[in-house]
């Protein structure tokens, strides 16, 4: 026992004993200024914390980050109370307690340097997603052009125009344009005049684009086209759009007009000047223009127009252009320097661009008609243009722009022209959809094509100039699911052209049948037969006899257009369309009806409604479409459907920037029942859906399932694994999208997915790798997610290469897959420039 206490054990023993003592004691010392030191954070804190949870409840963010950063700070705050407490003779239990508070405090800083940093990160990067998704929507109603330099976006009607890529002879005018645009004074209204097709567009534009008008009028420059059937009201919603503030509905143009005026002065007010282009003005469109004159300090109107309005004083008349420029323009567009193809004797070109008469359209079609053509195509040319007359109207133009479908109409080509003409079909001014087109022209032209044809005969139209394509966002993909982005324009002239072939016949015969209806106007044999309706129904009065009553006006066409402004009243006439495949409705107004004969249109295969107006539009008397046996597509755009009618033939059904949350939530009919035989449901811009309707898993035929920019869908059903012949399964740019159900991974014929630009998603199914028939996975923008399930290694023993197309972020997930053989990863940078938003409105 003596032994124990003695020697070097108890010294070391002691020492031990003494050194704890000593920490102990230091700890107890450093208790209160610890302590201090946590009120203080605490305090700080506290403030900031609600802050955080008040955002994070506006911004929808998951409850459960800001909850663990309360629940740490509720016990930090709970320690401190309780020490704060302890008197001087409850000492010895301050070490401990002091432990707690560094302990606590670290924890907190942790915490905050750690998990809300990363937090910061990822909100950061969703912010910059949901950004570009919001400027998408923004490209979609009102346009935005790319950027040039660091000047100011323009926006309008036609969206900002573009700068022209490639002008010859229009200094002189320009300069001229300027000086009168850069004097300081009062409202002044200056007139572009010349033929259609004379450049006076391109000139506006390329006004707009000036280093020195861009200097004086920065971003205050509105750019808006009138048309031949201008809608005042529409034209100031336009600009109200432009300048930023909610779009307002107006009671009349008189309310339109005083609320611009003050919207304007209040844009004016100590910035800079503002230049309104009014491009297109038609004649007969005087009293227009005078309405847009406000006495606005340094206010300057630009009026482009094919005709001079004396009371405007004298106008900058746009002459055609000479020899030499015309010649530099023909040769750009028929690419003669290019190598690979025919390239004619000068003396032929310069025979060519003579016929031409120096208008700029003429020089574009035509040379984009003979670009990479044959000798026999440039001789039959230029014998057309020399027996046309001296080009001194629109009509002479015309002619000459017809020959460059009418040379060219053999075999391979007939089908080109066909779709030509039915761009006349859609309103002036106004873009295209893509896919409307290829709606039409699979059931028309190819029944069996999916596309493919369809784009490459607009490819052709493009390359001969004959229209303009318009990609809205620039995307590496497979075109079959991203002609959405696609869009097309014509020049005016042009698609009086369309109009004009399909004119030829009476319009009881004719292919394509063009209806404009505006108030109580109505073309005359419409008038002619309400007449005779009338007489009918008095003499049914005294002579009730079948024979009596009212004649149905027949026709023949096979695709009929018919175009409403908001005044339209809804009376429709007794018209007898029996042979019509396609429908095509162009509306404006807050209510529409579906016409009254739709339900006896026994052969009408596509219907297509758009509603061009600002906001949406109910539409009713759908169920007139449960009479059609033939209908196979629908696509809508802008409207609202109260509910869903039994179609039992329909394969493709399109709704972009509707209302769906009535005709989906209706009790009325079931969807799956509704819609039996669907192979495609297209969702795209409909911000009421929050959630897909578990009723659209039993539609077993189902093939493709797209829901783009939907930002408002937070979940899929469960059910969606019952969709035994999915395909295709698009999910692009839902922002609210947090997981995918289990049973995806039971949809064994997908071949396609893409979840890209979902930045709530944090986790993928984790059966993904038993989707055997995958062979493409789009996942780029996916900034929550942050591993990739093991199941993938099952795609090892696929039969076929899987390529997964990400950005760098989503490659290093799948990088660590990268040894699978058949696995293909396919970095795709983002595209974050403007140059993909387009230049004109949807």
């Amino acid at each position: 026992m003596a032994d124990l206490f003695s020697g070097g054990a108890v010294g070391a023993a002691l020492q031990g004993v003494l050194e704890y003592a000593i920490q102990t004691i230091d700890k107890g010392r450093d208790f209160k200024p610890t302590l201090t030191k946590n009120m203080d954070t605490l305090d700080a804190l506290t403030p900031l914390v609600e802050e955080i949870k008040r955002y994070s409840n506006e911004l929808d963010h998951p409850k459960h980050e800001v909850e663990r950063l309360e629940k740490e700070l509720r016990a930090g705050k709970e320690l401190v109370n309780k020490c704060s407490k302890f008197r001087w003779w409850r000492f010895l239990s301050f070490p401990q307690n002091r432990d707690k508070l560094v302990e606590k405090d670290q924890k907190l800083v942790r915490h905050l340097s750690v998990d809300i940093q990363a937090q910061i990160a990822r909100d950061l990067m969703e912010t910059l997603s949901k950004v570009r998704q919001i400027l998408d929507i923004l490209v979609r109603e009102c346009g935005v052009v790319g950027n040039h330099g660091e000047r100011e976006l323009l926006r309008g009607l036609s969206g900002a125009p573009e700068n022209p890529e490639f002008t010859v002879g229009l200094d002189e005018p320009l300069k001229k344009l300027k000086i009168e645009l850069l004097k300081d004074g009062a409202v002044s209204v200056l007139l572009l005049t010349g033929l259609g097709g004379s450049g006076k567009s391109t000139l506006a534009k390329k006004l707009c684009w000036d280093d020195q008008v861009q200097d004086k009028f920065g971003g205050n420059i509105f750019f808006v086209t009138v048309s031949k059937t201008p809608n005042l009201k529409t034209i100031v919603q336009t600009l109200f759009e432009h300048c930023g503030p909610r779009v307002p509905e107006f009671q009349s143009d008189e309310d339109a007009i005083n609320r611009l005026g003050l919207l304007l002065r209040r844009v004016g007010v100590g910035e800079r000047p503002i230049l309104l282009v009014l491009d297109d003005v038609w004649p007969g469109s005087e009293g227009l223009i005078e309405k847009f004159k406000f006495q606005i300090s340094n206010y300057k109107i630009l009026v482009t127009s094919r005709v001079a309005f004396p009371r405007f004083g004298n106008p900058c008349h746009l002459k055609p252009l000479d020899h030499d420029d015309a010649v530099s323009l023909f040769h750009h567009f028929a690419q003669l320097k290019c190598t690979g193809s025919y390239r004619p004797h000068e003396n032929l070109v310069q025979e060519i661009v003579r016929e031409c008469k120096g208008s700029p359209l003429a020089l574009e079609v035509i040379g984009g008609a003979l670009c990479k053509q044959p000798f026999v195509m440039w001789q039959i040319m230029k014998e057309r243009l020399k027996s046309q007359s001296i080009l001194k109207s629109n009509n002479d133009l015309l002619n000459r722009l017809q020959n460059c479908l009418d040379i060219l109409e053999d075999e391979s080509s007939i089908k080109e022209k066909e779709c030509f003409m039915d761009l006349g079909l859609f309103p002036e001014d106004q873009r295209i959809h893509v896919p409307a087109l290829i709606d039409m022209w699979a059931e028309l032209y190819e029944p069996d094509d999916d596309g493919n044809r369809a784009m490459n005969i607009i490819h052709n139209l493009t390359n001969k100039n004959l229209v303009n394509l318009i990609v809205t966002r620039k995307v590496a993909l497979d075109t079959d699911l991203y002609c959405n982005n696609h869009f097309l324009m014509q020049h005016d002239l042009l698609r009086e052209l369309a109009i004009h072939l399909s004119s030829q016949e009476p319009f009881e015969q004719r292919e394509r049948l063009m209806i404009e209806l505006s108030g109580n106007n109505r073309p005359e044999w419409w008038v002619g037969q309400k007449e005779q309706g009338i007489i009918s129904r008095l003499l049914s009065l005294f002579f009730p006899i079948r024979w009596m009553e009212q004649k149905q006006k027949q026709v023949v066409a096979g695709t009929l257009s018919i175009s409403t402004d908001e005044t339209f009243n809804s009376e429709w006439c007794n018209l007898q369309a029996d042979e019509a495949e396609v429908l095509i409705l162009n509306i404006r107004s807050g209510k529409y009806s579906l016409p009254g004969f739709t339900d006896k249109m026994s052969k009408l295969k596509v219907l297509i409604v758009t509603n061009y107006g600002f906001h949406p539009s109910e539409l009713n008397k759908f169920e007139l479409l449960g009479y059609l046996p033939c209908l196979k597509r629908i696509r809508l755009k802008k409207v609202s459907v109260s509910c869903l009618c039994k179609m039992r033939s329909l394969k493709k059904l399109s709704l972009y920037m509707c209302n769906t949350r009535a005709a989906f939530n209706s009790s009325s009919i079931q969807i799956s029942d509704a819609l039996p035989n669907l192979e495609e449901l297209n969702i795209d811009y409909c911000n009421d859906l929050v959630e897909l309707p578990s009723e659209l898993c039993k539609i077993a035929t189902l093939k493709k399932l797209s829901i783009t920019s939907c930002h408002k869908l937070s979940t899929l059903p469960q059910e969606i694994g019952k969709l035994e012949n999915l395909e295709v399964l698009r999910l692009s740019s839902c922002s609210a999208l947090q997981e995918m159900p289990k049973s995806v991974g039971k949809l064994h014929k997908l071949c396609c997915l893409d979840i890209s630009d979902c930045v709530s998603l944090m986790r993928l199914p984790e059966d993904i790798g038993d989707l055997h028939s995958l062979e493409r996975i789009y996942i780029w923008g996916c900034t929550r997610l942050n591993e990739v399930p093991y199941s993938v290694m099952n795609f090892g023993d696929s039969k076929h290469v899987i390529c997964v197309v990400c950005d760098e972020e989503g490659a290093a997930l799948w990088g660590h897959f990268s040894n699978l053989s058949n696995l293909k990863i396919e970095v795709c940078k983002a595209d974050i420039s403007l140059d993909w938003l387009p230049g004109v409105r949807s």
